[in-house]
């Protein structure tokens, strides 16, 4: 009896060492990932999504699924641009909320320019949800105009001035909401 005690105690003893060493291990690779985490900014990742409030739109020449060609100088007065990626769950998520401030926008379809980069088929069903608020422009990933606006990732929002200088930029449509003073 005594001998089953003295058992049960060292391996009670044993399993306490080898939850200690377990949690020892699990502290060293949670500050080894905060490490991680706290470097990407610095690891290649663009601080910012799209171009920032003041800069202006490079040139592009694209042309929309209805087959009117558009450039930058075809934002004519105030612009709202949207640009997605197939397979993006922000996009998908961010979709809806850009069609609501599209439709609601006072230039009306003529100042908006949705860019899907992908390929047509990838893009079909969002390019049929945007027609009717918006210009689209089927521009393939890396394309002409997504470069012109300085995107690096995906979704990016736009609002343009006349001159095509950024307005509010940002990864959510809300982002378009917010001014600036330059």
């Amino acid at each position: 009896m005594i001998a089953a005690a003295l058992i049960a105690a060292v391996l009670a003893v044993a399993l306490c060492l080898l939850d200690l060493v377990l949690t020892v291990g699990v502290i060293r690779r949670l500050k080894e990932h905060t490490e991680l985490i706290g470097n990407l900014s610095g690891a290649g990742i663009p601080d910012r999504t799209v171009l920032a409030p003041g800069e202006r739109s490079g040139p592009f020449t694209a042309t929309t699924e209805d087959g009117e060609p558009v450039d930058a100088g075809a934002l004519s007065g105030p612009a709202l641009v949207a640009v997605f990626s197939p397979g993006c769950g922000a996009c998908a998520e961010q979709l809806p909320h850009f069609i609501d401030r599209a439709a609601a926008f006072p230039g009306g379809r003529d100042g908006v320019l949705a860019v899907l980069a992908g390929a047509p088929a990838e893009v079909a069903e969002e390019a049929r949800r945007l027609a009717p608020v918006a210009r689209v422009v089927v521009d393939g990933p890396g394309g002409a105009v997504a470069d012109a606006l300085g995107v690096r990732a995906f979704p990016a929002f736009l609002r343009l001035d006349a001159d095509g200088r950024v307005l509010s930029s940002g990864y959510l449509a809300a982002d378009l909401d917010e001014s600036v003073a330059a």
